[in-house]
């Protein structure tokens, strides 16, 4: 399915930034005037670059733009070893480069203030110098660092084997490390009883999806912190190891998706398994009986499923939801119909409810 990244853009740039248009001339001349006005990310090679990186510049369909490094990391894109777009253009102190280089040469790698001190960097002065450049914290650089990569090697139905150039990891053993980490299970090809993970582009950004025999049983957003804990409680609750490959679930909802990003799919028929606590699931149960193109307040949904005055049981229910899209928890909107929360962001909660609510003869099962 072709990525339609514009869906994106207006949320991510306040009305005083570029247009995107704006961007990606200044990003074709190399314009270093642009420089720490944004970053472009290259889908391609998994790569974001200053404006004025002088590397090959791919067609402007091919990218995506970011106001912030941070924003580009949480999208899993690494930072460019042409243009060191993480380095400031004057003035970067000497340690800073040190400790980015010891970052991007083991991603998977997990630092701590006595690895700072270690490389002659002050743990204070690295973390205030992270939050005013990098508007967020080094854990969550070297977080968003430890990702870049791993969703171009799910891609591949063989992890074990997979060609590591291009996706910010040295080595296949180094993905392997990373990836047992969030996974509990090193990537191999799979067997019988494993949840089945790959990951795939939508106009609103990457998801990972898992699936097991009975069904789908994981869908979300790649640049989700909560993706982690996701992995984690399922692989608690399915008593299964998660591992790199295809089924015939993951086709299955890759069709659906790409059709109801068509705006021709109005209900999805891939199995799903719930697993999660009784509650929950009568929650998640409720969820797909909201039709499409029609909304659902907390408190009805709390009705709904007979829990008087549980709306706040139900949005924490809700924020819990593994699997995105499907069990449609972005149809909830709070009593007063403004959006409330969606933990993939509220600019993916309005574009969704916008595509549902077009013209209806336009779309079908």
């Amino acid at each position: 399915m072709t990525r339609q990244p514009t869906a994106a853009q207006p949320d991510l740039f306040s009305s005083a930034s570029p247009s995107r248009e704006d961007m990606e001339r200044a990003f074709a001349a190399g314009d270093a005037s642009c420089d720490g006005t944004f970053v472009a990310a290259i889908r391609s090679t998994g790569v974001f670059c200053r404006p004025s990186c002088d590397g090959r510049k791919p067609p402007p369909g091919a990218l995506d733009f970011f106001a912030s490094i941070g924003d580009a990391l949480d999208a899993g894109y690494r930072p460019c070893l042409r243009c060191r777009p993480t380095l400031p253009a004057q003035g970067a102190p000497g340690w800073l480069t040190r400790l980015l280089d010891a970052i991007d040469a083991e991603p998977g790698r997990q630092f701590t203030d006595a690895d700072a001190a270690a490389f002659g960097v002050d743990p204070s002065a690295a973390r205030r110098y992270f939050v005013e450049h990098f508007r967020m914290p080094i854990q969550a650089y070297c977080r968003g660092r430890r990702r870049s990569g791993a969703q171009r090697l799910l891609q591949n139905a063989d992890a074990a084997d997979a060609d590591t150039e291009g996706t910010g990891w040295s080595s296949p053993t180094e993905f392997h490390a990373s990836f047992t980490r969030v996974f509990g299970t090193a990537p191999m090809p799979h067997g019988t009883g494993d949840v089945i993970t790959t990951a795939f582009e939508t106009p609103l950004g990457p998801m990972l999806a898992g699936a097991v025999d009975d069904g789908l049983c994981l869908l979300e957003f790649t640049d989700r912190r909560i993706l982690e804990a996701h992995a984690t409680r399922l692989r608690g609750l399915l008593k299964h190891r998660l591992v790199a490959g295809d089924h015939r679930h993951l086709t299955h909802i890759r069709d659906e998706l790409a059709r109801y990003f068509e705006g021709t799919l109005t209900a999805f028929t891939v199995p799903i398994v719930f697993n999660g606590t009784a509650f929950e699931e009568r929650v998640w149960h409720a969820l797909t009986r909201i039709p499409y193109g029609e909304t659902s307040s907390y408190a009805q949904l709390a009705a709904a499923i007979d829990v008087p005055n549980g709306q706040r049981a139900v949005g924490r229910a809700n924020g819990l939801n593994r699997i995105s899209i499907v069990i449609p928890c972005h149809r909830v909107v709070n009593s007063d119909g403004a959006l409330g929360g969606y933990g993939g962001g509220l600019w993916r909660k309005h574009w969704l409810l916008a595509l549902e609510r077009r013209p209806r003869e336009t779309a079908h099962t």
